[in-house]
């Protein structure tokens, strides 16, 4: 089992339901599933960028990602509909939980001038999404093989449908955000 997995079950259920007086433990909000996408707009000029962009988001998820396609032809970026122009990753189960450890406590700090992700970026149903400007911030990515420095975008998807607990849930978790 994940280190965060046993934490939720040991410590974060409990407190939560003394938190939110919540009776059913099986009413508490959980993680269902994070989403890692990598938007690789120069793919439409040079093709190895959409590789290099699947390898690294591989080697950093540990899960091979899906190539995404453009849906539609748009003249003024010059992409084509069925062009690749990204890929993503969605984690469910322990490697969801290892990966969320492994942003916490190892990606997050080694951000530049970090003062917290912001608290504000909950879409309204208790789900969560923060974006990463390099990939380089997380230590299975070699620095020296980076070709072209890739941002991320990620999602947490949070059973339970509400802000206020899933800002909880992720503050019990260790997330760093802003006060």
């Amino acid at each position: 089992m994940a280190r965060l997995q046993d934490k939720y079950s040991k410590e974060i259920v409990p407190a939560m339901m003394k938190k939110f007086s919540i009776t059913n433990h099986m009413a508490v909000p959980r993680l269902k599933k994070i989403t890692v996408s990598m938007g690789v707009g120069k793919a439409t000029q040079e093709k190895k960028r959409i590789d290099a962009a699947a390898k690294e988001l591989g080697m950093i998820t540990g899960q091979k990602p899906v190539i995404t396609k453009a849906r539609m032809s748009v003249a003024g970026f010059k992409v084509r509909q069925g062009m690749p122009i990204g890929c993503a990753v969605t984690l469910r189960g322990r490697r969801m939980y290892e990966f969320l450890d492994r942003l916490i406590s190892v990606a997050i700090p080694r951000i530049r001038d970090f003062r917290g992700v912001p608290a504000k970026s909950f879409d309204g149903r208790g789900g969560y999404s923060m974006g990463i400007t390099e990939q380089i911030v997380f230590p299975e990515v070699n620095i020296d093989q980076v070709e072209f420095p890739q941002g991320m975008n990620i999602a947490m998807h949070i059973s339970g449908g509400s802000d206020e607990q899933s800002y909880e849930l992720l503050n019990l978790f260790g997330m760093p955000f802003r006060r």
